[in-house]
């Protein structure tokens, strides 16, 4: 069972799960970091539902980059307009999982939707929505 790890604002959260046996959640590629993100309700942003169209769901990969399926073509030129981009960087939609991975969340993400064309920077409202219940 692939072991996903997602790190968002330096916090780690882990999911197991087993191929072939994860709902499609119909946002990105089948046992992509989004579709899994989805099924566990990891807050993985998605502007455009997922079909490779923004850059919301860029992240950096930490560890097990060969258990990702190779990038393709349309994946790389998308991913050119990320904010922060680095050599270890993903798009969340598209990275199909097939082993043990572990991921950051970008500190900024262009969201033309959410932001009108902006940059949102700054951590996340994770912590302050915990703080809040």
């Amino acid at each position: 069972m692939p072991r996903v790890t997602y790190i968002i604002d330096g916090e780690p959260t882990v999911i197991e799960f087993e191929h072939g046996k994860l709902p499609y959640s119909h946002h990105g590629k089948p046992e992509s970091f989004l579709d899994v993100a989805k099924n566990h309700g990891v807050p993985l942003e998605h502007a455009c539902g997922g079909s490779c169209a923004c850059t919301t769901c860029h992240v950096i990969i930490r560890e097990g980059a060969d258990n990702l399926t190779e990038m393709q073509d349309d994946e790389a030129d998308r991913l050119d307009t990320a904010w922060g981009l680095t050599t270890d960087s993903r798009l969340g939609c598209q990275a199909v999982i097939t082993g043990d991975v572990v991921c950051e969340f970008p500190m900024y993400t262009r969201n033309y939707v959410q932001e009108g064309g902006g940059i949102q920077l700054g951590k996340s409202d994770r912590k302050k929505e915990e703080v809040a219940r």
